[in-house]
């Protein structure tokens, strides 16, 4: 950072490395590569893990806290670094019913614009704890290391899975609509349309992992998705069927291979059932390649969030991720991924920073009020402007076009 300062450089700075945008890689900027800074401990006392920012969540992170006993709702894919994604909100492991990853940052340790290391808190240079739940790739600082707060590592995970033929779309994800937010706050809701690797076609997946202690409570808390009024129509059935935290890193890790072409984007959804599902029926029923995957995450019913720069969402998020191995075929794909975000416009909220890619699309992420406050902060804090900030086509106006 010194180094930079004396020579005027721009600064970008990269942890895990897991963005689809490729953020950290920016023209005439000095890029700061934490990827090979790993370091774990864990206090017993107080139940907080330090961890550098290039340390995985799933790969690393919670194997060394499940020694402890301990976990944390790290990001779902395996191999995404802590840093990138605490940053930008960390929607983890149950994330309806345990919260954002990054209300789970007890402190940081960051070095900031002047190049200096601070320990920055709720008390100590908390405009730089705010900041730093939720700004994202746009946060004036480089954070060395993350105190983060962990929690009972679940006794007993579950799941059940229904798959359901495409051409039952409407009827479930409107009976899914209806009763998401009664489902208890221990289950992770995912909806998604996957191609099986034996199957000829996309199906639609409604699956619920619950993170109980016991057998019984699992049941309990899955027995709402067993409810589903097609469940008979399924073309295959599991539930509360015992599960590891292995297994489903596992699943994760297959839906979304290494060494492939991502195209990815997202949006936060908002409205009644006759509203949202025509409008998320293309990305879920036109599958462009056969790894090709979209979720409708439940956030439902929605937590108030604590002060801090993240400060967007809705009752339900959707993401189409588009992986494919054919670079002649960017364009096309691209084109098809907009045109399916496109579809969604009339109900969609605003974007997660985690899954959106300035360059090509920019929507709302954060509340007027905490966009502001973040730059002014960033005003105060980095006024040279020496760290590169957002990666974008154009400068970030925090604003979904159509309402401008």
């Amino acid at each position: 950072m010194r180094l930079a300062i004396e020579r005027g450089w721009q600064v970008a700075v990269r942890s895990g490395g897991h963005s689809w945008a490729a953020w950290s890689v920016r023209e005439e900027a000095l890029l700061i590569d934490l990827g090979g800074f790993h370091e774990l401990s864990y206090d017993e006392t107080t139940e907080i893990v330090t961890a550098t920012t290039s340390v995985k969540g799933g790969d690393e992170l919670n194997p060394y806290l499940g020694t402890f006993g301990r976990f944390f709702n790290g990001g779902h894919c395996p191999s995404v670094g802590i840093g990138g994604f605490l940053l930008q909100g960390g929607q983890g492991w149950n994330a309806r019913g345990w919260g954002w990853a990054a209300e789970n940052i007890v402190a940081l340790d960051i070095v900031t614009a002047e190049g200096e290391l601070v320990h920055a808190d709720e008390t100590h240079h908390s405009d730089l704890f705010w900041a730093a739940r939720g700004a994202g790739p746009g946060f004036f600082g480089v954070v060395t290391r993350f105190h983060l707060r962990t929690r009972p590592l679940p006794k007993h995970l579950a799941h059940t899975v229904h798959a359901y033929p495409l051409g039952l779309f409407d009827e479930v994800m409107t009976w899914l609509h209806g009763m998401h937010h009664t489902v208890s706050d221990l289950v992770e809701i995912v909806a998604l349309t996957q191609t099986p690797p034996d199957g000829d076609g996309p199906v639609l997946l409604v699956t619920g992992v619950s993170m109980t202690d016991t057998p019984e409570q699992a049941a309990e808390a899955l027995a709402p998705l067993h409810a589903n009024p097609y469940a008979d129509r399924a073309l295959f059935r599991i539930e509360a069927q015992p599960t590891t935290l292995a297994e489903q890193l596992q699943g994760q890790r297959a839906a979304n291979p290494e060494g492939h072409r991502y195209l990815v984007d997202n949006a936060w959804l908002t409205g009644t059932a006759g509203e949202v599902v025509p409008a998320i029926r293309k990305a879920f029923t036109e599958q462009p390649t056969r790894q090709t995957f979209t979720i409708w995450f439940s956030m439902a019913p929605l937590r108030e969030l604590p002060d801090m720069a993240f400060s967007l969402q809705s009752e339900i998020y959707c993401a189409t991720y588009v992986i494919h191995d054919e670079p002649g075929r960017d364009a096309e794909l691209r084109g098809w991924l907009d045109e399916a975000m496109a579809a969604m416009q009339p109900v969609t909220a605003g974007q997660y920073l985690g899954d959106s890619d300035f360059t090509v699309r920019q929507l709302k992420f954060m509340g007027d009020e905490q966009w502001e406050q973040l730059q002014e902060i960033r005003a105060m804090r980095d006024p040279k402007g020496l760290f590169a900030g957002y990666l974008s086509a154009g400068s970030v106006t925090n604003t979904n076009h159509w309402e401008q």
